[in-house]
């Protein structure tokens, strides 16, 4: 027999490994150094093959928020963050997060155990149809029968949830498939296909600029997807055209950008609403006309021809005829788009002057505090190092209207699904992503509940993570729309039985402390935004305070309520 030393390379065969040393090295092979997981059961053979492999595994305290903190990382990073849970009630608790990510075109790769292939239909303890259940939220899905397999799978995985239009990817594998030993080497991605372009469609997206009187940009999520920021923002500046932004795509434009008007939709801003429905084409890049950007559909832009740039070609006319289609790769495209627009200075200046006479307050009465200035203060003092990652309701909007953002990431919000319970996890995954940025969590004192046993999450891997509970004792948003939609009947939005949100942190171990008056906050700020570890601020406000403006359901943008005395 040959030595060893004498072999050739050819003569050594691949070690045999199993299915789950597979998962762990194809992981790392792709770039996923941090996985967020529960252990149990079905993926146990994953989780021996975890220490001592250099894959960093951070324990949540629940499934949905290791889906939400994986999909953080892909928020951030543009590439696919992983979670890890086991079959059945493991499997079931990700479809949050995987629903959340899809939605919103976040690329993650979900991976959940199996029970083994000869009990599969015999409805085996923990047996779930986990490929069946998350069919429609998601981009693609596999069940692998074969060990050897599994780096191609992990490898195509990585490559539908980060290429086009980005979203999750769920990949169940038998508990004996990862127990079984095979020979496999780690597998490349596939080759990235290079979409064709339609360079008449281009031309003629150039000359509708050129064409149109109120030409206004329309700017979504999907810039931040396709990593189109600095294209697009030498665009919008070298064509002098206003823009607005959808909630998603807050921080394409900086905060304070001369050309932006603001937000547009339910509670956009009245500038940037009033320009869409006056406006004569809307230049539309990686947005999809949702409903609640765009109010009654019938009545948006009603004056408007469209230009709709999107990577989603299925997006283009779904909801809006678009005059000129372009279904591209937005970042090279728009480096190549250059249109001249036409004499559009009153235009330009007539929009000003909507933004002009159109200020937000900040001087709300009495001692109280209020909650949009202490947002503002709070993002102001943070600077561009600021990530704000809210959970769903009036806060949610809060923090759209009213902090700064420097980039698209510096804002974080469930879009699509709206998923309460979606802040904390979700700004640990960020932190964990970003550990230099100043991440901090806006919740409710509804939405905190949902997943606050995360706070041990922080507490374990010391993740310096700022959290600020805005506490008004109701499910705000279900109440402000009961007082305005429902004649006042206010049904189960009480929650003045909420613990001490202080006192809770402290007894998970994380710093903590209450304001309640508004002669507090700036000191409060300080405090919080010194913290070395992980910090709440516990914020009691008005339990009646609304969100304002508000564009009331099934109306038009036009319709904006700014307040409750308001006809609708």
């Amino acid at each position: 027999m040959t030595p060893p030393a004498q072999m050739t390379a050819e003569q050594i065969a691949p070690e045999p490994k199993t299915g789950a040393r597979l998962v762990v090295e194809s992981l790392l092979a792709h770039g996923a150094d941090t996985v967020f997981g529960y252990p149990g059961g079905a993926i146990m053979p994953v989780y021996d093959a975890i220490p001592g492999s250099g894959l960093k595994h951070i324990l949540c305290r629940h499934e949905q928020a290791c889906a939400f903190a994986a999909a953080a990382v892909g928020r951030m990073t543009r590439k696919a963050g992983v979670c890890l849970a086991t079959s059945g009630p493991g499997a079931t608790n990700l479809v949050t997060g995987i629903a959340d990510a899809f939605m919103d075109s976040v690329p993650m790769v979900a991976i959940t155990g199996q029970v083994a292939q000869p009990v599969m239909g015999t409805d085996a303890f923990q047996e779930i149809d986990t490929f069946g259940i998350t069919m429609p939220i998601v981009k693609h899905s596999y069940v692998v029968r074969d060990p050897a397999d599994i780096p191609a799978v992990i490898a195509e995985a990585f490559e539908i949830a980060e290429s086009g239009r980005p979203g999750p990817v769920v990949i169940d594998i038998p508990k004996d498939v990862q127990q079984t030993a095979v020979e496999a080497t780690m597998v490349p991605r596939p080759p990235k296909p290079k979409p064709p372009l339609d360079e008449e469609a281009l031309r003629r997206a150039e000359a509708a600029v050129q064409s149109a009187e109120r030409p206004l940009f329309y700017l979504g999520g999907g810039i931040m997807r396709a990593g189109a920021v600095d294209e697009v923002r030498a665009l919008v500046e070298r064509s002098n055209i206003p823009a607005v932004c959808t909630l998603q795509g807050l921080g394409v434009l900086p905060t304070g950008h001369p050309q932006l008007l603001g937000m547009l939709g339910m509670h956009g801003s009245k500038a940037a609403n009033i320009a869409v429905m006056d406006c004569d084409l809307l230049i539309v890049v990686g947005a999809r006309f949702d409903d609640r950007a765009t109010g009654k559909l019938d009545t948006f832009a009603p004056k408007a021809r469209v230009v709709h740039f999107d990577r989603d070609a299925a997006e283009i006319s779904k909801l809006r005829h678009a005059d000129v289609a372009v279904p591209c790769k937005i970042k090279p495209v728009l480096a190549d788009f250059r249109p001249e627009a036409g004499p559009i200075d009153p235009w330009r200046a007539q929009c000003q002057q909507w933004v002009a006479d159109n200020p937000v307050p900040y001087d709300a009465p009495g001692d109280g505090i209020y909650a949009p200035a202490l947002l503002k203060q709070l993002s102001e003092q943070a600077g561009e190092k600021f990530v704000g990652v809210a959970d769903v309701g009036q806060h949610q909007m809060w923090v759209a209207q009213h902090c700064n953002f420097s980039r698209p990431q510096a804002h974080i919000t469930s879009g699509g699904l709206g998923s309460m319970g979606f802040g904390l996890p979700t700004a640990l995954g960020a932190k964990v992503a970003e550990p230099d940025s100043i991440v901090v969590n806006v919740s409710g004192d509804g939405g905190i509940m949902m997943n606050i046993q995360e706070l041990a999450t922080l507490r374990r891997y010391n993740i310096p993570l700022k959290v600020i509970v805005l506490n008004n004792s109701r499910l705000g948003m279900v109440r402000q729309w009961q007082e305005l939609f429902f004649d006042g009947n206010f049904s189960e939005v009480d929650l003045t039985d909420n613990p001490d949100f202080a006192e809770v942190a402290k007894a998970f171990g994380v710093d903590s402390f209450t304001i309640t008056k508004r002669d507090e906050v700036a000191g409060a700020i300080d405090k919080f935004l010194a913290a070395e570890g992980p910090i709440l601020m516990h914020v009691v406000i008005d339990p009646s305070e609304n969100v304002w403006p508000l564009v009331p359901p099934g109306k038009s943008n036009a319709d904006m309520m700014e307040g409750a005395d308001d006809d609708y």
